[in-house]
């Protein structure tokens, strides 16, 4: 059993919202759950009745009520969820009009701005009115072009207030990247700001836009928020005009939110897009709110009073994540640059001066920040932080200990997993349960989420695919330019039909905790055994001598062998010795079918746009087969390094 490091206290269980939801659900419904593995297997097996109980309880804000929650709970892909229901989830978002602080924005060595509910409700009222002029209206589809600040977020919800559908990238994306996402969708409108700032330095994304728009014929204005200067140059540009002059002065006006069908698609998000186009999946209102707000309420505990933070790009799931915290009406802090700069306690100076209660980031950040050395908890005041978030990848054993020993002792670790697909999260926290070593709290509410074994059947205990064996409300409603449902179809349910495969590859404990070995897609096979890439990436990362890895299956003599690559840290060498030292960590601390039976050096390590490993294209480039998209790459040069090296070509 692994170990416990953090148990919620008697008071804390009490004042959640996943107790105080335990009793709504038992007072409806005539029941005596006590436990939350309880709620949860009553979720699954009841999901219509819980999906309609948390509507309630979330007090989702609709002008018609729905007339069934899902219309057949055993078909997958294609049931219809909320069928009747009338709403706006813009409206759902700007619930509160008070003097409340709803955004916190800091940027790189700037003061933090700060704006009210009733000032985020007037910024996009005034929006509003300039878009309708425009002609804006349901169904059209604005595009965003943004750094992580306000004027992000009051475009998107100017734009849904309308009904149209939002769809945004990171301002560090490259022409092609951008092409490839908003070259497929036709926006009619896109925001963008003139720039960015990084490490301390202006970046300018004026150029680049002036590129983009003549090849985006759809295109009807260009709306450039000033960020890096008051009076950006915009003569460049066609159809372009500066935010400040395209906003209407809002005069206590009132937003007419336009009332539509639960699965009017609300955003559209990318795949990224290292085998081919980036695919578009298109996701409907209501089941992105509901789902937000099971993870946000339930799961997060989030409530009004909280400050919350993740540090996200407006290209990463987390942004749509973190935006629907204003349902609750907490405070939300958006951040803008390095993370690192500048210096490594950025970020938890600013944990500090803002009193973040919710630190959401990835386990990529974790692992970079124990290599630093920097112990938080000694040099700043993080008595208001009582929960951290981890997602983007597997956070191994000592990153969960480096938390509790360098962060703060009293604090709920809750890594969380689930991806674009399904804007949110299949497994997650419980404010309710114990943190236990290197795992996962639960599996998320309404979620049935099992392991298959190599025959399809769900196993506890043993490693296996994660599926989802029901539907769920924020499936997507389908993919753009997808008339027959054919890619869509692909992405998920050719491996097991009516059965969602997502593609990592985990193990559900008896406790009904979740741990994740990677993807399912880059599991390794050595003999016919499968293994996770983050069983080994854990005994890399511990080592000083390394600053980072990637790890491969080679096809090899009728098999498959382990190669391992490695970026060496400043001052070390890959020596025979250290190779030894590599072999031996990993035999004793994983397995012997772990051991590498290749270790290289190399400069770089490739990875997305959204700092995922594309462990598959460095496959790709060893065996010399194409590597489709590398514009979807945020250093599609490192994979110059994997190809044509002799030592692969030997046993």
């Amino acid at each position: 059993m692994a170990r416990i490091l953090w148990y919620s206290s008697e008071d804390r269980i009490k004042q959640s919202n996943m107790f105080k939801f335990i009793g709504f659900v038992n007072r409806r419904f005539s029941l005596a759950i006590q436990e939350y593995d309880e709620l949860y297997h009553w979720s699954v097996r009841n999901i219509s009745d819980f999906w309609a109980a948390f509507w309630d309880f979330a007090q989702i804000r609709c002008s018609s009520p729905f007339d069934c929650v899902v219309d057949d709970v055993g078909k997958m892909p294609g049931a219809r969820w909320f069928e009747g229901a009338r709403l706006n989830f813009a409206e759902n978002l700007l619930r509160y009009r008070d003097d409340h602080s709803a955004l916190i924005f800091k940027a790189e060595g700037r003061p933090s701005i700060r704006m009210t509910y009733r000032q985020l409700y007037d910024e996009v009222a005034g929006l509003v009115i300039s878009l309708k002029a425009l002609g804006l209206k349901p169904g059209d589809r604005v595009a965003g072009f943004m750094p992580n600040m306000p004027q992000t977020i009051i475009a998107m919800l100017a734009a849904t207030s309308l009904g149209a559908t939002w769809s945004s990238c990171s301002p560090d994306f490259g022409i092609k990247g951008v092409m490839d996402r908003f070259g497929q969708i036709a926006p009619k409108v896109l925001f963008t700001a003139d720039g960015y700032f990084f490490k301390g330095k202006p970046v300018d994304c004026l150029e680049r836009v002036a590129d983009i728009v003549p090849q985006v014929p759809s295109l009807e204005k260009v709306v450039v928020v000033p960020y890096v200067n008051s009076k950006p140059d915009i003569s460049g540009i066609p159809k372009a005009v500066r935010f400040d002059e395209f906003k209407t002065a809002s005069t206590d006006t009132e937003v007419e939110f336009i009332q539509l069908p639960a699965d009017h698609p609300l955003y559209i998000m990318y795949s990224s897009g290292t085998t081919g186009l980036p695919k578009c999946m298109v996701h409907g209102a209501a089941g992105v709110l509901i789902n937000h707000l099971k993870e946000l309420m339930l799961h997060t505990d989030v409530k009004r009073e909280d400050v919350i933070f993740y540090y996200t790009t407006c290209g990463w799931m987390m942004w749509n994540w973190l935006t629907s915290a204003l349902a609750v009406g907490a405070t939300l802090v958006l951040y803008d640059g390095n993370p690192f700069y500048p210096d490594e306690g950025a970020l938890w100076q600013m944990a500090q001066e803002e009193k973040i209660t919710v630190f959401g980031t990835s386990a990529g950040y974790i692992t970079a920040l124990r290599n630093t050395g920097l112990i938080p908890k000694e040099k700043y005041d993080l008595a208001a932080l009582r929960t951290l978030l981890s997602t983007g990848s597997p956070l191994s054993e000592e990153g969960f200990a480096f938390v509790y020993d360098a962060v703060k002792a009293n604090i709920q670790l809750a890594s969380i997993a689930g991806g674009t697909d399904l804007n949110g999260c299949f497994a997650l926290g419980n404010p309710m349960g114990p943190v236990y070593m290197g795992k996962l709290q639960c599996r998320g509410l309404g979620m049935k989420v099992e392991a298959f074994d190599e025959d399809g059947r769900p196993v506890i205990g043993r490693q296996g695919e994660l599926v989802c064996t029901a539907p769920f409300p924020s499936m997507p409603v389908c993919f753009w330019d997808d008339p027959e449902g054919a890619k869509y179809h692909g992405a998920y349910f050719d491996t097991y039909p009516g059965v969602w495969r997502h593609g990592d590859y985990i193990e559900i404990n008896a406790h009904g905790g979740v741990k994740i070995y990677g993807r399912s897609d880059a599991t390794l096979n050595p003999g016919g055994v499968r293994i996770g890439t983050a069983e080994i990436y854990r005994q890399v990362e511990q080592m000083e001598e390394i600053a980072d890895s990637v790890v491969i299956g080679q096809d090899w003599k009728n098999d498959v062998r382990v190669i391992l690559f490695v970026r060496m840290a400043p001052g070390f060498e890959l020596t025979e010795s250290l190779k030894q030292k590599i072999r031996q960590t990993i035999r004793v601390n994983a397995s012997p079918r772990h051991v590498p039976a290749k270790i290289i050096a190399v400069p770089e390590i490739p990875y997305t746009l959204n700092m995922k490993k594309v462990e598959l294209a460095v496959k790709n480039m060893v065996q010399n087969k194409p590597v489709l998209n590398k514009d979807a790459l945020k250093n599609p040069e490192a994979l110059d390094c994997y190809t044509g090296i002799a030592e692969l070509r030997t046993d």
